[in-house]
C-alpha cells in the first residue's frame, strides 16, 4: 500500500479545515480525470483498489497518473483500552481531498473507455467524483 518511507513527525494533530481546493485543480498529466465533488480522507487501500480498477479495465494500454497520496498518519487505540495513557500508535495512513481536486488522469485510451474506468473507480472511492476531460 501507499505510505511514506519518512515523515518528519510520526503522529499529527487532527486539523479538519474547510473549504474548496486551490491546487491540483487542472489535468496536468493526462487528458481525461476524476475530479472530487466532496472532501473527504481516502486511505492508501481505497487508492489501491480505485487503481487496480482502472488498470484492469483498460488492460494496462493506456497511463495512468494517481495525484493524491496519503501522508498524513491516523492514530488508533486497541480495543478495551480504558481513556488516557497517551495518543495510539499510527493505524494507517490517508490523503486529504477537498472538493475540486484531481484524484487520476488517464492518457493513450478513447473517451468512452476512460469515462467508464474512471466511474468504476469512482465506485471504490468514499466521495462524489466526476469525471473531468480536456
Amino acid at each position: 500500500m501507499l505510505m511514506p518511507k519518512k515523515t518528519k513527525h510520526r503522529k499529527t494533530h487532527k486539523v479538519k479545515k474547510g473549504g474548496k481546493a486551490s491546487r491540483m485543480v487542472d489535468l496536468s498529466f493526462g487528458s481525461y480525470g476524476l475530479k472530487s465533488l466532496e472532501a473527504c480522507w481516502v486511505n492508501s487501500r481505497q487508492i489501491e483498489a480505485a487503481r487496480r480498477v482502472i488498470s484492469r479495465y483498460i488492460k494496462r494500454s493506456g497511463k495512468i497518473w494517481i495525484r493524491i497520496f496519503p501522508d498524513k498518519p491516523v492514530t488508533q487505540k486497541g480495543g478495551e483500552i480504558p481513556m488516557g495513557k497517551g495518543k495510539g500508535s499510527v493505524d494507517h495512513y490517508v490523503a486529504i481531498i477537498k472538493p475540486g481536486m484531481i484524484l487520476f488522469e488517464m492518457e493513450g485510451v478513447d473517451a468512452k473507455m476512460a469515462q467508464e474506468a474512471m466511474e468504476l473507480s469512482a465506485h471504490k472511492l468514499p466521495i462524489k467524483c466526476k469525471f473531468v476531460s480536456k
